[in-house]
């Protein structure tokens, strides 16, 4: 009577322990079925975000390109490299190229805290720019150089964009020194920038 006793009392608890196991894979199996579900809806989301971020930087590939045929644009600047080779990140409202109506503007303000000559941390020159010229390569990316002359500057200006985007990169050559700048940055239409411009010399 005891050993039937025993069995009687062991059957419940194997049942209940087999219950359990089932219960937690079908919880293991809810639990990846959710994260199946949130992973197809996260791959959605990021499908949908890059698209509209390459329509956007389309989109603003082609305003950079129109404002550089049009002489009417800013290059905002992000770094500047020096002939030493030190980069420095900059803040892009106030180190930038602008050309509006044939003059240029050049103004490098890498310094947060000095004043400088242009009261704000750097130089701003400005002059007349000449003999602009654009070239095309076999990848949509564009050239655009062009002289600038005024007090305090006498230098070539090469900018290169990128197919499909406004990002670009820049360099001023002086045409009396070998200070020669490397500038990274985007192109935006001379009405849609925020640059501050200094003083010039």
């Amino acid at each position: 009577m005891v050993l039937v006793a025993g069995l009687s009392m062991t059957a419940p608890d194997v049942s209940a322990q087999s219950g359990n196991r089932n219960g937690q894979a079908d919880k293991r199996q809810n639990i990846m079925e959710e994260w199946k579900a949130d992973m197809a809806k996260f791959r959605a989301r990021s499908q949908e975000d890059r698209k509209l971020n390459e329509l956007t930087d389309s989109l603003a590939g082609v305003q950079a390109v129109a404002a550089l045929k049009n002489q009417d644009f800013v290059f905002e600047a992000t770094n500047v490299t020096f002939r030493n080779g030190s980069l420095v990140f900059v803040n892009s409202s106030t180190n930038f190229i602008s050309v509006k109506g044939g003059r240029a503007v050049v103004q490098i303000s890498p310094s947060n805290f000095a004043s400088g000559p242009n009261g704000l941390g750097g130089v701003t020159v400005d002059g007349m720019i000449s003999s602009p010229e654009m070239r095309v390569d076999k990848h949509g990316n564009m050239t655009y150089s062009f002289g600038v002359t005024g007090i305090g500057i006498n230098a070539q200006i090469e900018i290169n964009t990128y197919q499909g985007t406004n990002q670009a990169s820049a360099t001023v050559y002086p045409n009396f020194n070998s200070n020669t700048l490397w500038l990274q940055g985007s192109i935006v239409p001379y009405e849609n920038s925020n640059v501050i411009e200094g003083s010039s010399l």
